[in-house]
């Protein structure tokens, strides 16, 4: 079987199997069916920590907010993301600035 199986959405291990029409995670234990939403969207910080929706992150670099003269200062500590599909994949309220999207090459994932 030449076939390569996606790593897990979960913890992104690469010891993925097959277990009769699901994929199962060792590591973790979780289980998905191929071509699942779960499966196509991935998203990632800028140092490759794979994110998921009520993760906190915090800002890697300043980021200019559009249409005003406000910046989002290195450091700005993120709570309960929302991942999204477009451009800018993660949705987010940021303290003293309101709601907002941000790119996630912009942000590293806080561990809990």
């Amino acid at each position: 079987m030449s076939e390569t199986l996606p790593p897990c959405p979960e913890c992104a291990s690469t010891f993925v199997y097959e277990m009769d029409a699901l994929l199962v995670c060792p590591e973790c234990g979780h289980e998905w069916a191929p071509g699942s939403e779960a499966e196509a969207r991935q998203v990632r910080d800028a140092v490759g920590n794979l994110l998921a929706d009520g993760d906190t992150v915090t800002v890697i670099k300043d980021l200019k907010v559009k249409g005003t003269s406000s910046v989002v200062k290195v450091g700005t500590k993120v709570r309960n993301i929302r991942l999204v599909d477009g451009d800018h994949d993660i949705d987010c309220k940021l303290p003293g600035i309101g709601q907002m999207g941000l790119k996630s090459q912009f942000v590293k994932k806080v561990a809990d």
